[in-house]
């Protein structure tokens, strides 16, 4: 007679016969099945990955301004009161670009408007504009330079992203360049600016011209009469046209 293993060593007395599931759980031999049930593997569960951080040539205005507001890319987030983005109109004609916020922008969030904003504001209505129609002002750094010195180049180079993205949104259609530090930052010239004056230059297809900054015109009155020309200068670039010859404004 021929007895499986199982069962001569009943015979013998020898009980139960233990086996182990593949789970590891010990059952009687003469509790397991023949054949043990597929042991199903279960999938590991998904684990939810940090959304991407949206780049920065896709942001709308609301996301812009929060990233602004949050930069931490250079050292002079450390000593500002707030980040200085922008102000105007979102739909402008003009786009000023000066270099960074001074004390007083940086305390009410806005630039230029301390005595060289009250300059530029005459400068605007010397051209029948006025700032937040179909005007934005911005600035090549958003946070205040320690003792309103001039942004330094990897200042403006970590703020580039926003200004571009900036021009970007804005869509202006002519671009006046305030002082040497912005005219490095759009242009990436380091040239003087008395050499770039008066000419034309181009950002993606937009007329950029450059001008002195209005706190320089504070210290130097004489050369308010040059950037009135800057300033009839870029309308003859805007309009393709012709100006209107006439006595200093402002």
């Amino acid at each position: 007679m021929n007895l499986s293993r199982e069962q001569m060593l009943a015979e013998m007395g020898i009980t139960p016969i233990w086996r182990l599931r593949e789970s590891g759980e010990a059952v009687p031999a003469d509790q397991a099945p023949d054949t043990l049930p597929a042991v199903e593997a279960s999938a590991p569960a998904a684990v939810a990955s940090p959304a991407a951080p949206v780049a920065v040539n896709a942001l709308d205005w609301p996301d812009l301004a929060a990233r602004v507001a949050n930069c931490k890319a250079c050292s002079l987030c450390e000593q500002r009161k707030q980040a200085v983005l922008g102000v105007g109109d979102l739909q402008p004609d003009w786009l000023f670009i000066g270099e960074g916020p001074g004390a007083e922008e940086d305390v009410k969030g806005e630039p230029f408007v301390g005595q060289a904003g009250k300059l530029l504001d005459n400068m605007l209505a010397a051209l029948d504009l006025a700032r937040g129609n179909k005007v934005y002002i911005g600035n090549a750094v958003k946070c205040r330079p320690p003792g309103n010195r001039t942004p330094e180049a990897a200042e403006m180079a970590a703020c580039w992203p926003w200004l571009e993205r900036q021009i970007e949104l804005l869509r202006p259609k002519i671009i006046v360049l305030l002082g040497k530090a912005a005219m490095h930052a759009v242009l990436h010239d380091d040239k003087s600016l008395a050499s770039m004056r008066g000419k034309r230059f181009e950002y993606r297809g937009i007329p950029v011209v450059v001008t002195y900054h209005p706190a320089y015109l504070l210290r130097n009155l004489p050369d308010k009469a040059k950037a009135w020309e800057d300033l009839l200068f870029a309308r003859r670039c805007l309009r393709e046209a012709g100006s209107v010859a006439g006595e200093l404004p402002f």
